[in-house]
């Protein structure tokens, strides 16, 4: 039965999104081998999965040359710090993870005749010019300011899977992530909703980049996990958006936070960051298409259970300085 497991290797496999695909792989009966250096992954998300005889997991980094012994049948790349606050402190890293991490996780896929699936994201749009934004948009992204070092890393990512897809004929798949949240994201990794979480567990004021008239659009990681999954067992090689299109502003965003952790509405209001992106909301008119997926879980109720999460850990998360944001942006 061991012999017969598809096996599927996960690159970032520590992290928010990596840790959840781990868990939706092993349901789905593959042997899973996650890899992660644990720069910003964590062992706590993948603890309960060490006892598992189908799962190992590999202490890496990407950019370093990958062996893995043994068959491999997928590989899913998402090695990557993917908060501000991680790839503004490590910007070189993150480039290279992006360049020669994909460059060794391409080869090692031509190596083992394997299918990859390389995590892009809505940064690649930049600050957008189009919206919604659709796969054909190429993107408004400034390259040398402070979050080039990601929007550009994805970038170049996207290219180079492309040119092996095309060139050597390798099985490959793009997907472009919207902002995500759900159970296992860092309380202190900078993002909005996370910050606004700890925030108002702590009784601070949520802090607001600008007038808050930004948007996004938020999508729970179980639906995400599902799109990727989806995407993975397709035939389709070109970029797919996975998101949830439903678009709030960042001050509406808060007042619900606010509203569902029972706190008293109190904003604090800083600088905008250099490049932020004034509005963000997928067109998911291919993963309808083409995959026959769109979100199922409300924003209600992945709140509700993100909180619950949050909340056992509120304690132990270091609260981050929002001004660290602006740092860059004079």
């Amino acid at each position: 039965m061991a012999e017969a497991r598809k096996r599927v290797l996960i690159t970032g496999g520590a992290g928010f999104l990596g840790s959840h695909l781990c868990d939706r792989f092993i349901k789905e009966g593959y042997h899973v081998i996650a890899m992660d250096n644990l720069i910003t992954g964590d062992l706590k998300n993948i603890e309960h999965l060490f006892r598992l005889e189908q799962f190992e997991f590999y202490n890496h980094d990407v950019s370093k040359f990958v062996h893995v012994p043994g068959r491999l049948d997928y590989i899913l790349h998402f090695a990557s710090p993917a908060s501000p606050i991680d790839y503004l402190k490590i910007p070189i890293q993150t480039l290279k993870v992006g360049s020669l991490g994909t460059h060794n996780l391409l080869g090692l896929a031509k190596d083992k005749g394997a299918r990859i699936l390389i995590a892009s994201t809505s940064e690649v749009y930049g600050d957008p010019e189009v919206h919604p934004q659709s796969e054909e948009y190429w993107g408004n992204v400034n390259p040398v300011g402070p979050r080039g070092c990601y929007d550009e890393a994805k970038r170049f990512q996207e290219a180079m899977t492309m040119a092996y897809h095309m060139h050597h004929g390798l099985e490959t798949r793009i997907v472009r992530i919207f902002n995500t949240y759900g159970p296992r994201m860092r309380l202190n990794d900078g993002r909005v909703l996370p910050a606004f979480m700890g925030q108002a567990l702590r009784g601070e004021e949520l802090s607001i980049f600008g007038d808050g008239s930004q948007t996004r659009s938020f999508c729970y990681v179980d639906d995400l996990v599902e799109g990727i999954y989806r995407l993975l067992l397709s035939e389709y090689a070109l970029p797919v958006n996975i998101g949830n299109p439903a678009e709030i502003t960042i001050k509406e965003f808060a007042e619900e936070i606010c509203q569902l952790t029972g706190v008293e509405l109190k904003l604090g209001y800083q600088p905008l960051p250099k490049d932020d992106p004034q509005r963000r909301q997928p067109d998911i008119t291919k993963a309808k298409e083409i995959l026959g997926w769109e979100p199922k879980v409300t924003r209600t109720e992945g709140l509700r259970r993100t909180l619950e999460y949050f909340k056992e850990n509120v304690e132990t998360a270091e609260p981050v300085h929002r001004s660290f944001f602006n740092k860059d942006s004079k």
